[in-house]
């Protein structure tokens, strides 16, 4: 299976080489289609056709050595972005070849349709046999930024406190808008600093609302800082009552995960709905 978006099936290919340039077209189309292939076995013979034996992919804070480790890396953002069908990897229109060198921009894009949440830079080096030898991904901060507070937004939505953790550092910047001593009818409204804290906050903010809503959220990003405004929308679990309350969220995101989370909402309405 591979996305593309509009235009991208009609590129014009630039640079030197007759040999690397011939191939660039579908080099690319099968290095995307790669990362959407929900076939185990299909993933891997693409992997050992498109992949030197030794070939090797960077990303900025880790590599992928060989046939095995690239499979592993390219399966594990299919099972978490596309098997669960919210996003699918689509290529820009923008490759360029020079000599045994070729560079795309590739998109991770609701499947739905809309804006991509995250975006990279790939450099790729061939061998001489034309198959990749060096793979380079750059993240855009702002990109990455997107990508993992949609990924919040998504695993929040789901209410598994231990998935929303796991997107939070060891040490997390935990500001809220309310007295330290917190409040006895809102006991989850108080002061977070570790991975551990924040799995016990949602943890706790199950144990006492039921039904959720709200509507869509905006997501305003600035390299690593994020701002998410929206409305809450629960029920009180004890008593059945349902409240709304604006919010908002100041997350900055560092190497992938979340290290500051402001919130700033209307806890007094929070507050009121338990206390009557």
């Amino acid at each position: 299976m591979f996305a593309s978006l509009p235009g991208s099936t009609d590129r014009r290919w630039q640079g030197t080489g007759s040999s690397v340039l011939a191939m660039t077209s579908p080099l690319i189309d099968r290095y995307v289609a790669v990362w959407n292939e929900p076939e185990p076995a299909a993933r891997r013979r693409v992997v050992t056709e498109l992949w030197a034996e030794d070939g090797v992919q960077y990303t900025e804070t880790a590599e992928h050595r060989g046939h095995d480790a690239v499979e592993a890396r390219i399966t594990g953002a299919h099972e978490q972005f596309v098997a669960p069908g919210a996003f699918v990897f689509a290529a820009a229109e923008d490759g360029v070849t020079h000599h045994d060198a070729v560079t795309f921009t590739t998109h991770m894009v609701p499947a739905a349709g809309g804006a991509p949440v995250w975006s990279g830079t790939v450099v790729l080096l061939l061998d001489r046999d034309g198959r990749i030898g060096r793979d380079y991904q750059f993240t855009g901060a702002a990109a990455n930024t997107r990508a993992v507070v949609t990924d919040f937004l998504g695993r929040l939505a789901d209410g598994d406190p231990d998935r929303i953790a796991a997107l939070f550092a060891d040490v997390v910047d935990w500001q809220l808008d309310w007295p330290e001593a917190g409040h006895p009818a809102v006991p989850w409204i108080r002061q977070r600093s570790t991975r551990a804290d924040v799995a016990d906050h949602f943890r706790e903010l199950n144990a006492f609302h039921g039904e959720r809503g709200g509507v869509a959220p905006r997501i305003l990003v600035d390299g690593r800082d994020a701002v998410v405004l929206g409305d809450i929308r629960q029920t009180v679990k004890a008593t059945g009552r349902a409240y709304a309350a604006r919010c908002a969220l100041h997350l900055t995101v560092d190497n992938g995960v979340i290290t500051r989370y402001h919130v700033y909402e209307d806890s007094l309405t929070v507050a009121q709905a338990f206390t009557g």
